[in-house]
């Protein structure tokens, strides 16, 4: 018997993008993350300086000082990676990316490394922060329970509209 009604992509798994301390977004010393003004997503302190993809997906966004990554997904979700907070400033200093844009990645892939005792010994904040910034996508999205976290361990399950 043939199926003719398509099947939903209900659910995906978010991974870390980095060893260290997961926390909520709500936890984030900026405004525009704690606020999920550009949308919702977790942090992570780091304790590693390698970052890795969180899905499989395809670089859409690569900001030409290193200091984030945007991955879109097969099913349309875009997912940014910010490195540090206010971390423009330092124009690339700290970061070396090893992906371009348009590539695509697997869930686990290395994209990119980051002097974090570079970013705070010049006073920033070294937290990786993950957003889903088209939250028109997205249904609902799992608590973060803090704590310490491997990379490309799943933290978070994102269930869409």
């Amino acid at each position: 018997m043939f199926n003719f009604f398509k099947k939903k992509n209900k659910g995906m798994e978010v991974d870390a993008v980095v060893d260290g301390d997961i926390m909520p977004i709500t936890d984030v010393k900026d405004d525009v993350f704690s606020t999920k003004m550009l949308g919702d997503g977790f942090a992570i302190k780091p304790t590693d300086n390698q970052i890795y993809a969180p899905v499989d997906g395809t670089i859409s966004t690569l900001f030409p000082t290193k200091h984030a990554i945007g991955i879109k997904t097969d099913n349309g979700l875009e997912i940014l990676i910010h490195l540090g907070l206010d971390t423009v400033e330092l124009k690339g200093a700290p970061f070396t990316v090893s992906v371009n844009q348009g590539d695509k990645v697997e869930k686990g892939q290395p994209l990119a490394t980051m002097d974090f005792q570079m970013i705070t010994d010049k006073g920033y904040d070294d937290s990786c922060i993950v957003v889903y910034t088209n939250m028109d996508l997205v249904k609902s999205v799992t608590p973060i329970e803090k704590g310490a976290v491997k990379h490309s361990r799943k933290v978070q399950t994102i269930e869409f509209n």
